[in-house]
């Protein structure tokens, strides 16, 4: 499977890549039942499927694991199932895969559920919260926590069955070129941010600039921008972030483990036979394990690769800064709650499982980190 370079890399951005912007265990959930209600019988029929993504063709880990989806269905089917690839802008526009699955000129998707807060408000809490849930606990709340069922149920009346499709894992907090020492210095600042994370700048006295991938090096080294994030050390490598910027941030507290989804037209899965339909769920929980090992593991290694090669600074976002950006996450989130009904049933339903889990985790992980770097 080929490797991009940073010129590839930046040169195949388009829009609607994945922001900052990205499982463990699987696609979980329970299989979706054949048309009517009856037992799909199983035939020699095959299939062939179109996958359209957000990704351009092949981009390292997202669009690869588009790749190694359809492979590892052809596989497992004996042939049954081939699905074509096709990159954002190949097939349809980027950022039209929800209404291309959901209208049956494709039977595949995968990329965020957060793409579509325009059309489905509630969809992006499925994707990454502000001082949200990281991948582990997303993972518990979609799979064990009735997450995944709420989401199947909201993506129902768009004829959509979602899976869980991967996780960026805990992203990094931003390029900058000026340093962030209080609340203050993002008065005025231009930043490359999505989604409610664009919402919380702006009320810090930004300004959130939307830009494909392939402008972001371009619009930062010329100062159409003043900061950027994107998704962790090994992408941010590729783009060449720091050949042009002095100051690195973490943590990622806009997407602290951003859920990648995996969209299956329903008519299209109700019509394979159960095998069949087992077969999509085992890949994509395949796909959901794989994306988050690679980016935890290409991530380590770049990390030290930006440290060694360059001179940027690596630093934490100070506590007050934090805890400010914290208030006004909740402020964005409550006002879009305060407007959707929908989105507010499923906040409510993330916050009590994140309320839920925070014991267990405070003495689970937070006491190990602690033990490890003490």
């Amino acid at each position: 499977m080929k490797r991009m370079n940073r010129r590839e890399f930046v040169r195949a951005g388009a829009a609607g890549l994945l922001a900052g912007a990205l499982g463990m265990l699987g696609c979980g959930g329970r299989q979706e039942p054949a048309a009517g209600g009856a037992p799909a019988v199983q035939t020699g029929k095959r299939y062939r499927w179109k996958m359209v993504t957000t990704w351009p063709p092949h981009f390292p880990v997202l669009g690869e694991g588009a790749d190694l989806f359809a492979r590892w269905v052809e596989e497992m089917s004996g042939g049954r199932i081939q699905i074509h690839v096709y990159g954002g802008g190949e097939l349809v526009p980027a950022l039209q895969v929800f209404d291309a699955v959901s209208q049956g000129l494709a039977e595949v998707g995968h990329g965020a559920s957060y793409y579509w807060a325009g059309k489905v408000p509630a969809a992006q809490f499925f994707a990454a919260v502000p001082f949200g849930m990281n991948a582990q606990q997303m993972n518990a709340w979609l799979l064990s926590g009735g997450g995944l069922e709420l989401w199947r149920e909201i993506y129902q009346p768009f004829n959509l069955v979602p899976f869980l499709g991967g996780n960026t894992g805990v992203q990094m907090g931003g390029w900058f070129n000026k340093p962030i020492n209080s609340i203050a210095d993002f008065k005025g600042l231009k930043m490359r941010i999505p989604g409610l994370g664009g919402k919380v700048i702006a009320r810090a006295g930004g300004s959130a600039v939307l830009s494909p991938g392939g402008e972001i090096f371009t619009n930062l080294e010329r100062g159409v921008i003043d900061a950027t994030e994107w998704i962790g050390p090994y992408h941010d490598y590729l783009m060449g972030f720091h050949k042009i910027a002095r100051y690195y941030y973490y943590p990622g507290w806009h997407e602290p483990g951003t859920v990648t989804e995996l969209i299956v037209n329903r008519a299209a899965f109700q019509s394979l036979s159960p095998d069949l339909q087992a077969i999509i769920h085992a890949a994509a929980e395949r796909l959901n394990g794989w994306i988050l090992a690679e980016f935890e593991a290409k991530n380590a290694e770049y990390l030290k690769k930006i440290q060694q090669e360059s001179k940027v600074e690596i630093r934490r976002f100070p506590e007050d800064v934090l805890a400010q950006l914290k208030i006004y996450a909740r402020e964005a989130i409550e006002e879009l709650t305060a407007q959707d009904e929908q989105s507010r049933r499923v906040y409510q339903a993330f916050r009590a499982f994140q309320e839920k889990i925070k014991d267990w985790s405070d003495i689970s992980e937070r006491v190990y980190y602690q033990l490890l770097s003490g």
